[in-house]
């Protein structure tokens, strides 16, 4: 099974984008669910996360810009990101853990440029 991240794109600064991720197949047993970002030459980092009893946590530098949620029926989780800086320029990931199968899922990012 195979995550799979998509809405990025080119925005202005102060723009909004909403990245959806979806899997390839069924995961059982999600019991968390992030998303992370990784910026041109700069470690990959957390940006926002959520438990299945809907405990969020989010990076301090989104925080109160960014939101994370999920659809159960669709088996989809998404970004939505508001008033965004070119700081957060950057390939952005979904992932989500199993405690069914204990293994953390990944899949291809996408681009979020943030034009000043």
């Amino acid at each position: 099974v195979q995550l799979q991240a998509s809405g990025g794109g080119l925005v202005q600064a102060g723009g909004s984008l909403r990245l959806s991720c979806t899997a390839s197949g069924k995961i059982f047993g999600i019991d968390y669910m992030a998303w992370y970002r990784q910026a041109h030459g700069k470690q990959r980092e957390l940006v926002a996360s959520l438990t299945m009893g809907d405990r969020t946590n989010y990076a301090k530098s989104v925080k109160g810009r960014f939101t994370i949620s999920r659809d159960n029926a669709k088996g989809t989780v998404f970004l939505q990101m508001n008033s965004l800086k070119p700081e957060d320029t950057a390939v952005y990931y979904c992932n989500e853990h199993s405690t069914d199968t204990q293994m953390d899922y990944w899949g291809k990012g996408t681009q979020v440029t943030v034009s000043s």
